[in-house]
């Protein structure tokens, strides 16, 4: 099966359990076939742990959720060594995060402690505790949520957490038809206990492979740089994309090609996925941000005022 087909058969299924959100599957679909987590900022009730359970349901991967809260611990999180006192041994109890797909809910809530003890496991995919290091699955991937909405008792993701989220986009409510197409899906059941495993692991690691052989000219990764470059010039963001944001954009654009069926990346790839991948990566300057300014319309008018070639 192509990635092209395979693609088509994950928005299928995961679409019986997510109405009217194609883009949200295509572009989580894109993260994890190329290693990118993803933050989802919304309001509650929006679909953002439907999103991540239907990977987990579609695709043959292990799942755990972890609610953030201002008491959790890195242990809670990481796992601890328990003593067991009948054989007078330590064991190390692997925690939550020792799975494929790791749901980490209203991450903001934990503390700046807490927050940092994902930062070697999301880039590295291994775990440092105790002068020993676990390695994580070789498919191990974040999808965290926040509220926008609300402040009370959060903690703002540092610079360093959020370059590492490969994408940040909302999925906001539905329209009319599929909000009541919602309701009559859940009359009985949850649809996504009935959502069918489409991808094998086989499939997925050939899946990912495919993406890196994806042909990216020279053209097009002048464009990528120069829409960098230009968050780093602009005169209300006082903070710039790094590098990595333009390595994240092309791996992206490589997976959007071939579920386009296209074996080289596009400029529309680009324009597609630039304000998801960049949005939460630029800081706007203060008093633009208080008048009104948003990181999300600045992308926008970069993308409008770069030439595409």
């Amino acid at each position: 099966m192509s990635l092209k087909e395979g693609y088509s058969s994950i928005l299928k299924e995961i679409s019986k359990a997510l109405k009217g959100k194609e883009y949200a599957i295509r572009w989580s679909f894109a993260g994890l076939l190329t290693g990118g987590h993803i933050l989802l900022e919304d309001l509650p009730g929006t679909g953002k742990t439907t999103l991540s359970k239907s990977f987990s349901a579609t695709v043959d991967l292990s799942f755990k959720r972890v609610q953030c809260t201002s008491d959790l611990l890195p242990s809670d999180i990481l796992g601890a060594s328990i003593y067991n006192s009948s054989e007078g041994k330590l064991y190390f109890q692997k925690g939550p995060i020792f799975t494929d797909i790791l749901l980490a809910d209203e991450i903001n809530r934990a503390s700046p402690r807490t927050q940092s003890a994902l930062l070697e496991s999301m880039e590295e995919r291994q775990v440092t505790l105790e002068g020993k290091t676990y390695s994580l699955s070789q498919n191990f991937w974040v999808i965290a949520t926040q509220n926008p909405q609300e402040s009370a008792g959060t903690y703002p993701l540092p610079d360093a957490q959020l370059d590492r989220f490969a994408l940040s986009f909302s999925l906001g409510y539905t329209d009319l038809d599929d909000e009541i197409g919602i309701l009559s899906d859940h009359q009985i059941d949850s649809p996504i206990n009935n959502l069918k495993k489409v991808i094998s692991l086989v499939d997925l690691d050939n899946y990912k492979s495919s993406c890196k052989t994806v042909f990216v000219s020279d053209a097009i990764k002048r464009y990528i740089v120069q829409i960098v470059r230009k968050t780093r010039e602009h005169s209300l963001i006082t903070l710039g994309a790094s590098p990595r944001a333009g390595i994240t954009i092309m791996k992206i654009g490589q997976a959007l090609a071939l579920f386009d069926g296209l074996n080289y990346v596009a400029p529309e790839h680009i324009k597609e996925i630039a304000e998801a991948v960049l949005s939460h990566r630029v800081k706007i300057d203060s008093q633009a941000f208080y008048g009104g300014e948003n990181s999300n319309d600045i992308i926008k008018q970069i993308l409008m005022d770069t030439p595409a070639p």
